[in-house]
């Protein structure tokens, strides 16, 4: 489907992932991302991309020139100080979750930005979380 997506940590990851043969670990993901019109990555998102890759420092490096380079379809977006009140907001809310700051703010993230769609490992997080006024919209979980 060719519309916008805001990438979670695990989803980026999946995405990105890749075999011995150099072909796509998960090409569902891939497919998501390569088919998506924008690709909103959260700078916290980031920040953990960038731990789970301490041990991959070329393939960071790369990612973040990909990022940064405008022929793609990415958006670095930074954290501004309404998008963690709403993560938090959106955290106490669903606390029964446990979802945290980084899922709390790719969720406020796609609220602000209207962009339901959110590229993610953690489904069940996602499925059951609900943005916008009186919490009524659900978010797409993609692949």
């Amino acid at each position: 489907m060719r519309a916008p997506l805001v990438a979670d940590t695990g989803g980026l990851l999946r995405a990105l992932a890749r075999r011995p043969d150099g072909q796509a670990s998960w090409p569902d993901f891939e497919e998501a991302l390569l088919t998506a019109t924008t690709v909103v990555v959260p700078a916290l998102v980031l920040a953990e991309v960038d731990h789970f890759l301490r041990n991959e420092r070329t393939a960071m490096r790369r990612w973040v020139a990909e990022i940064f380079d405008p022929s793609t379809t990415y958006e670095l977006e930074p954290l501004y100080p309404q998008d963690v009140v709403r993560a938090l907001e959106i955290d106490a809310k669903f606390q029964q979750l446990g979802i945290g700051l980084v899922d709390g703010l790719v969720a406020a993230i796609a609220e602000r930005r209207k962009m339901p769609r959110i590229l993610t490992t953690d489904r069940r997080h996602f499925h059951a979380l609900r943005i916008g006024e009186g919490y009524r919209r659900t978010l797409i979980v993609v692949p």
